[in-house]
């Protein structure tokens, strides 16, 4: 079991990004309409190094990573869903390292997530469109089974995810429902994940993932 997850995002802040807590389930979600927006700017690549600012490694999340400027307001570990404008296609990846001199709309992307989105290396430089993931973020089970997706589909990349649901099947233990877009050069699927616990404890009961129709 991974039981901490977000660092001091679930642990030492209880109003991260400005959204209560409730004491029975954790964080209040926002709506849709209540993130941050879009953001449009560019992104370089790197083969990444040993040592970031992070203290996290380039190879993190499958090397889905990236890096933001000194100032930009992100924080290190956060997630960020990144389009190529050009190519429509999209990756989610998390921030192991922060630059100077990069704008908070400029972004510097491993090679292999650069190449994820359809670009050449060639290009050097890509307009792109991204956002936070706040929603993941706070979704402590749900990052949880993100990486145990990442893990179960290696040619794949995560671009996209939503919270489906939440229930107490009894009084000792809580279900969670997610689902995760998964994209290869070959295909898109849709991915289910699950997973049981216990409220008091934090525990995992029991977790499942599943390929599920669109």
């Amino acid at each position: 079991m991974y039981p901490y997850y977000y660092g001091h995002f679930n642990q030492v802040n209880p109003h991260v990004y400005g959204y209560p807590v409730d004491p029975r389930y954790g964080y209040i979600y926002p709506m849709q309409s209540e993130r941050q927006n879009k953001i449009s700017g560019q992104a370089t690549w790197t083969d990444g190094g040993k040592v970031t600012q992070c203290g996290l490694p380039w190879s993190s999340n499958q090397y889905m990573t990236v890096a933001v400027g000194v100032h930009a307001p992100y924080e290190c570990g956060q997630s960020l869903k990144v389009k190529n404008l050009s190519t429509g296609r999209e990756v989610i990846v998390t921030i192991v390292d922060k630059v100077p001199g990069y704008s908070n709309n400029k972004i510097n992307l491993h090679r292999l997530a650069f190449e994820a989105l359809g670009a050449n290396l060639n290009q050097g430089v890509i307009a792109i469109e991204f956002e936070p993931s706040p929603a993941l973020e706070q979704e402590k089970w749900g990052k949880y089974l993100l990486e145990l997706i990442q893990v179960a589909y290696p040619n794949y990349n995560v671009v996209d995810y939503s919270f489906k649901e939440r229930t107490k099947p009894n009084q000792n233990q809580t279900k969670e429902i997610y689902e995760y877009i998964l994209q290869s050069p070959q295909e898109k699927l849709k991915v289910q994940g699950i997973v049981k616990y216990n409220p008091e404890t934090e525990r995992v009961l029991s977790f499942n993932i599943k390929e599920v129709n669109h």
